[in-house]
């Protein structure tokens, strides 16, 4: 018989779900009323800015997104049709394309950024002590590896210029 999880554990995963939910809906907010579009416009602008090139295949922007999004190619139409981000096609695979942020999108995402990092701080920074960040960090850290898809990258210190998320 496989053992089930604690009460503990049911109880935390329950909390983990509503405050990762409300945190997302407050940040969304701000962003809102400060005029910007949702956060996955920042998320998937801030990967392709990350890119080595400022491009990816929109499998791997996908595969990136700290959002879930389930209409990645959605987002890229509407990115490419407001001029913040261009498809091309590669050379190599006549069938597949890359997505490549454009200047616009480049300014778009630092512009999102002020507003971003204000929620951050709202919504996380003055509730938790550097150090209790860093211990959440290191509990969610043990959680984010046990799923053997993706390991997050390490989150380096946050400034203007370059935006964690």
């Amino acid at each position: 018989m496989k053992r089930k999880p604690s009460t503990e554990a049911t109880s935390a995963w329950i909390r983990l779900m509503r405050v990762q939910s409300r945190v997302l809906d407050c940040v969304e907010q701000d962003l809102k009323k400060a005029g910007f579009p949702p956060l996955a416009w920042y998320d998937a602008l801030l990967e392709l800015s990350r890119a080595p090139s400022g491009e990816l295949r929109p499998v791997e922007l996908e595969r990136q997104m700290l959002i879930p999004q389930y209409s990645t190619s959605r987002l890229i139409d509407r990115l490419v049709d407001e001029g913040l981000a261009s498809r091309r096609e590669c050379k190599i695979d006549k069938r597949g394309q890359f997505v490549e942020i454009t200047e616009a999108g480049r300014e778009l995402q630092k512009r999102m950024w002020g507003a971003y990092s204000a929620a951050i701080e709202k919504y996380v920074g003055s509730k938790l002590s550097d150090a209790d960040a860093v211990k959440l960090s290191g509990l969610l850290d043990r959680l984010g590896c046990s799923c053997g898809e993706m390991k997050l990258p390490p989150v380096a210190s946050v400034n203007e210029t370059s935006p964690s998320r």
